[in-house]
């Protein structure tokens, strides 16, 4: 019992404090990078090796997790459905982790990177730890163990950030003052930013063996006929989670080939680092993310489990478009966090905020098709997204660079979210509060426009003092706006 929407407050915090305050360090790091290596081209190779892990990760998980979640509440056997889908990722991230490494040297050519194979390797092994935790790390977030989960993915991002700190803020200085001593010895020019994917993958396997518990736990009990169903259904969110990553990281992937090489790679350095200013809407959606999946399936049951999710949406979105006013509001002082080499991409910033808002409704929204079973919506809704993001990159990079991207990428999440939301209606029709939405969203929108009225004005100081009132009064409305409905929600029970 209890308030189940306190209870998903208190889960997203959990596993925001395990993975915003990571992944916040993390990205604070990146973006200190950007102060390490002042040319936007020599820090490309790092937003794109990046994309690619990410593209990676979703054929070696091939929809297996969210199958897990989705059999482990309907088993009365959940250790048989654990060792199964476990059974199969491992097998499965062997497999292909092999493939990889036989031909990284062709693949390390073959995407312009000659020489460097052993990024290549790296990445794979990053990939195959990264793939061999997800399902321990699902158990967790099944079990509510949100604190252990927190808590190793916080190690994981000190550990990366502390390897990385000793390479390239003392070894690397050390060497580039030609120091004769064993820490600049340490440091290879020739791997520079390599060491990067060194410090995440040596961070992967010290987790590795935090959650040896979990791995204990683990029987090696395959059920063919088990794993046969929980395949028919991860099947399609691997196509959807394939075109998602096309719509997410296919422009950092695709943005060097489509322009002049040099150009190519500044260009990918300048939006790699500008699309991290939009870091605090990313990262709770994915805190968001972790804690809402597992609290939809497991109140999927109850009778007021439709008016739990609009809830859950209203103030999903508003809490969002705080975010996004409350970035652009700072973003003169904000811009700073990157080299001024870098910041002639931020104009980019404010649509990527947006089209990771639509991307976080649509997430919201996506619950009706895994709670019914028909996911394969779900994968066509994003191959129509990755149709749109591919077509607008193709054409519009080679004129326009990384706004192209950008563009893009707020085309295909508005799109995804607006016919997720018309097909939902129709086959797991849900009352949200589209008027106080529609509301906040307006007041966001017309408050960020009213900051570029007076944005010339030379003081940054009094441009800041106004964008925070503005900000300000934005939470006064919503306060005004939303009070009594929030001491409601304060009785509800699960």
């Amino acid at each position: 019992m209890g308030n189940p929407l306190q209870k998903l407050a208190s889960q997203t915090v959990i596993y925001g404090l395990g993975n915003i305050l990571p992944r916040l360090i993390n990205y604070l790091f990146s973006l200190v990078l950007t102060y390490i290596f002042l040319k936007p081209a020599d820090l490309s190779i790092n937003t794109e090796y990046y994309a690619y892990i990410s593209f990676i990760n979703i054929i070696f998980t091939y929809g297996m997790e969210t199958a897990f979640f989705n059999f482990a509440n309907k088993s009365d056997d959940k250790s048989k459905v654990l060792s199964t889908v476990f059974v199969s990722i491992l097998f499965s991230t062997i497999g292909l982790s092999i493939l990889l490494f036989v031909f990284s040297g062709s693949i390390s050519n073959a995407i312009g990177n000659e020489g460097q194979a052993n990024f290549i390797r790296w990445c794979v092994l990053i990939i195959a730890t990264d793939t061999l935790m997800a399902i321990p790390f699902a158990n967790l977030r099944l079990n509510n163990q949100a604190k252990k989960f927190a808590f190793i993915k916080f190690m994981n991002v000190i550990l990366t950030i502390g390897i990385n700190v000793f390479y390239f803020l003392v070894c690397k200085v050390a060497y580039e003052n030609g120091e004769d001593s064993f820490i600049a010895r340490l440091y290879n020019p020739e791997i520079g930013v390599g060491y990067a994917f060194m410090a995440n993958l040596l961070a992967n396997i010290f987790c590795m063996l935090l959650l040896t518990k979990e791995f204990k736990q683990i029987k090696f009990d395959f059920d063919k006929e088990l794993w046969k169903q929980m395949f028919s259904y991860a099947w399609p969110l691997l196509i959807l989670g394939l075109a998602g990553m096309i719509n997410e990281t296919f422009d950092r992937i695709i943005l060097k080939y489509l322009l002049p090489e040099d150009i190519g790679k500044h260009e990918l350095g300048v939006y790699g680092a500008c699309y991290k200013i939009s870091i605090l809407m990313t990262i709770f959606i994915q805190a968001f993310k972790y804690a809402a999946e597992p609290f939809f399936f497991n109140h999927a049951k109850n009778k007021d489990s439709k008016k739990l999710n609009a809830i859950v949406m209203k103030y999903f979105i508003i809490f969002c478009l705080f975010l996004f006013l409350g970035t652009m509001m700072n973003l003169p002082w904000l811009q700073y966090a990157i080299s001024s080499e870098y910041r002639v991409g931020l104009n980019v910033v404010p649509i990527l905020l947006l089209a990771n808002l639509c991307l976080g409704v649509y997430y919201n929204l996506s619950i009706w098709y895994k709670l019914t079973g028909q996911t394969k919506f779900g994968a066509m809704i994003t191959i129509i997204g990755a149709v749109i993001t591919l077509t607008i990159n193709f054409i519009g990079i080679p004129k326009y660079g990384y706004m192209a991207c950008a563009w893009a990428t707020l085309s295909s999440y508005s799109l995804m979210m607006i016919i997720s939301y018309v097909l939902g209606q129709k086959y797991y029709p849900i009352a949200y509060n589209l008027r106080s939405i529609s509301v906040f969203s307006v007041l966001a929108i017309g408050f960020y426009v009213v900051s570029g009225l007076y944005a010339h004005i030379d003081s940054k100081v009094l441009v800041l003092v106004l964008n925070n009132l503005l900000l300000l009064i934005f939470i006064w409305l919503f306060y005004k706006l939303e009070f009594d409905n929030i001491k409601k929600l304060k009785h509800l029970e699960s």
